[in-house]
């Protein structure tokens, strides 16, 4: 299935054509310049992504636990439920790019994941269920001023997470997913497997394939496989450090184009990384790269078109 490799490139050629613009915080204080490179002293918190055209995502806290995320200038909200130190629930509610045409949807999303902890203190399962919601633009409403969001369709997902026993790093995600619908049975309808690697603590490659289901629970042959391999790591401080890792987990499964971000589970930061659809007789990469900038503290604030705001916390 060529469509979501398509996908995935359209995603990263967006998301690298942008540059840098000030911005002020939700006080109206300006945030950290991030020209001058001079950076923060002491502890801080990742408050915001930008581009030079829009905010991509702004992170607020309780405390110093991350409480909300709202992407996509100020239409979609994640928000995460706490249970001590470990996030138990995370809710989305807003707009993803789902049918790959590297716009977002004008149809809604609405996602509520629960995280189970093994022993060890590591997320074992993630069980979510998904509602999907359309716009009519049929008579009395038009493409141009449609009609309410009405529900059309349910999933439900089950996420289990495997680590390696040697390293305690994430091995694989197996994704088991079915439509819901009332008065029918549940059933398990299709499935993914992503398998992770590392050189030292950074990710340095994800393949992810994607099949059918059988009746009986089986896993098909694959229709979808995609390689992702990340490379030239820094030795600089990835933003995403500051995050819980439920988060980054989540974002990367809120749509199939995400594990293209699989980096944002490292401690460093890759100047090089390439997709590439595995299914082809001879798989070609297709490959990005970029030039960080670092504030005084060697927290990375800028690649691939991004800027990575901090705040003190």
């Amino acid at each position: 299935m060529k469509r979501l490799f398509y996908f995935v490139l359209l995603l990263v050629g967006i998301s690298t054509i942008h540059s840098c613009k000030d911005l002020l915080d939700e006080d109206g204080n300006p945030l950290v310049d991030i020209n001058d490179n001079t950076g923060l002293n002491g502890p801080r918190a990742l408050y915001r992504e930008i581009t030079d055209s829009d905010t991509l995502a702004t992170y607020y806290y309780n405390g110093l636990q991350l409480s909300k995320v709202v992407t996509d200038s100020m239409n979609s909200t994640t928000d995460l439920a706490w249970s001590g130190d470990k996030v138990s629930r995370i809710d989305f509610r807003g707009f993803l790019d789902l049918d790959g045409n590297g716009d977002l949807d004008k149809d809604s999303v609405i996602f509520t994941q629960q995280f189970t902890y093994g022993s060890t203190g590591r997320i074992e399962t993630i069980s979510e269920n998904r509602s999907f919601f359309k716009r009519s633009t049929t008579a009395p409403y038009t493409p141009l001023v449609p009609g309410p969001q009405t529900l059309y369709k349910k999933t439900k997902t089950l996420y289990t997470l495997k680590y390696a026993a040697a390293t305690t790093k994430l091995d694989s995600i197996i994704m088991r997913n079915g439509p819901e619908a009332s008065g029918t049975p549940f059933v398990y309808t299709s499935y993914s497997k992503t398998k992770y690697e590392y050189a030292g603590d950074n990710v340095s490659k994800v393949t992810r394939n994607y099949g059918p289901m059988g009746s009986t629970g089986s896993f098909g042959s694959p229709t979808t496989k995609l390689g992702y391999e990340f490379t030239n790591y820094d030795t600089k401080i990835n933003p995403f450090t500051l995050i819980p890792n439920a988060y980054k987990i989540s974002r990367l499964l809120s749509t199939e184009a995400n594990d293209v971000k699989s980096w944002i589970l490292s401690p460093n930061s890759p100047q090089r990384y390439s997709v590439t659809d595995l299914t082809t007789p001879i798989p070609t990469p297709v490959v990005f790269s970029t030039n960080y900038n670092y504030d005084a503290q060697t927290y990375m604030q800028k690649g691939y078109g991004i800027n990575y705001i901090y705040k003190p916390l």
